[in-house]
């Protein structure tokens, strides 16, 4: 297999799910590892395991951004990857949704996502290379009943993610989101005798991540849905 085209690589919104499996799988192939999230106390294990630097980030506030970047620049180098894979949901029917964890959820998924892609294109613009990569979910192309907050969240990004990928591809920025369209596998989510397979196991989408970091330019994906072969929905 040809070394790994990346180096260095920051994810943001970090848990026990598909970050932490893909800073195993970003490990293995020998990359510098940064993991920010809102509550790092939950990451200290998966910091010793991997050798990841680890950072507290709020997600929506630009300065604590922007910082975050700069602390990372200062400890593994400017990332050559980032990853966005922070969202918040605000169930509940629309008329009783109080509006201000509405804003909250969509800052979360949407807002934030932007805030990362504007540090990251900031690095990685003037050297003509580098990944984004935008974690989606079944409500970036399909809004539920009493999940609109998720749902403009996801949209968001992944419009970002479009006007992201026809900027920054021409200057050597690969952009692609990824829509996880289904229940991810985890210590409380597990499938059901009868229906092996039945969630998304988060190694096997980190995988994809992987893979796709691995394209040549000349046939870059932009978008790719991942879903378990078995499905209800």
């Amino acid at each position: 297999m040809s070394e790994f085209p990346y180096g260095s690589a920051l994810i943001v919104g970090v848990g026990p799910g598909i970050s932490a499996s893909l800073a195993r799988a970003l490990r293995v192939n020998g990359v510098r590892v940064a993991l920010a999230a809102r509550n790092v106390d939950k990451l200290s294990t998966l910091a010793d395991e991997t050798g990841a630097s680890v950072f507290a980030v709020d997600a929506t506030d630009s300065s604590a951004v922007a910082g975050l970047f700069g602390k990372v620049d200062a400890a593994i180098g400017e990332p050559d990857v980032v990853i966005y894979n922070a969202s918040a949901r605000a169930p509940g029917p629309i008329a009783e949704l109080d509006p201000a964890t509405v804003q909250r959820a969509i800052a979360v998924s949407a807002f934030g996502g932007f805030l990362a892609v504007h540090h990251a294109a900031k690095r990685m613009s003037p050297k003509g290379r580098g990944a984004i990569l935008l974690t989606g979910a079944t409500a970036s192309v399909k809004g539920f009943a009493h999940s609109a907050a998720f749902a403009m969240g996801k949209f968001a990004l992944r419009g970002l993610a479009q006007s992201a990928a026809r900027e920054l591809a021409p200057k050597g920025i690969h952009v692609a989101h990824f829509v996880i369209d289904g229940a991810v596998r985890s210590a409380t989510r597990v499938d059901p005798d009868d229906r092996p397979d039945s969630t998304l196991s988060p190694d096997a989408i980190a995988q994809t991540y992987i893979d796709v970091l691995r394209q040549h330019r000349s046939a870059w994906t932009w978008e790719i849905e991942l879903r378990p072969w078995l499905e209800r929905f």
